[in-house]
C-alpha cells in the first residue's frame, strides 16, 4: 500500500483535485505505479489504468494484485476508494477473477477481488 500512496503524491489534478495512488503487483514481483492524470478536454487516465498501461508496455501480462488509495489532494484518504468502471473493465482484460485488489481507508486495508468488484464481467472469453 505503501506505493501507492506514494504514486498519489505524483498525481496532476488540477481540476478534481482528488489524488488517486496506484501499484500493481506482477507475478514476478515486479511492482508498477501510476497516478490519476487529468486534462482540460476532460480526458485522462486513472492510476489503476496507468499503472496497468505501464506494464503491459512493458511486456508484463501476468499480475497478482493492485492496491490503490485515494483522497482529495494533500489529504489523507479516509473511504476506500475503490477502481471505476473503466478500470475495472481494463482489469477484467488482464487479470483473472481472483485478481487482488487491495484498498485503504488510512486505517484498515480491504482486500477484494475483481469477481467481487465486477460480477458476471464481459471479458475475452466471450468473444472466444
Amino acid at each position: 500500500m505503501g506505493e501507492a500512496l506514494k504514486a498519489r503524491e505524483r498525481s496532476y489534478c488540477p481540476y478534481s483535485n482528488f489524488a488517486v495512488g496506484a501499484a500493481l503487483l506482477c507475478a514476478d514481483g515486479t511492482v508498477y505505479t501510476g497516478c490519476n492524470i487529468e486534462s482540460a478536454a476532460s480526458t485522462g487516465c486513472c492510476a489503476e489504468r496507468t499503472a496497468l498501461f505501464k506494464a503491459v508496455s512493458e511486456g508484463h501480462r501476468d499480475f497478482a494484485a493492485i492496491a490503490v488509495a485515494g483522497a482529495g489532494k494533500g489529504e489523507e484518504p479516509d473511504f476506500f476508494c475503490t477502481p471505476c468502471g473503466v478500470c475495472r473493465q481494463v482489469m477484467t482484460e488482464f487479470c483473472r477473477p481472483d485478481f487482488e485488489i487491495l484498498l485503504t481507508d488510512g486505517k484498515e486495508i480491504k482486500c477484494m477481488t475483481l469477481d467481487e468488484l465486477l460480477p458476471m464481467a464481459f471479458g475475452p472469453d466471450n468473444l472466444a
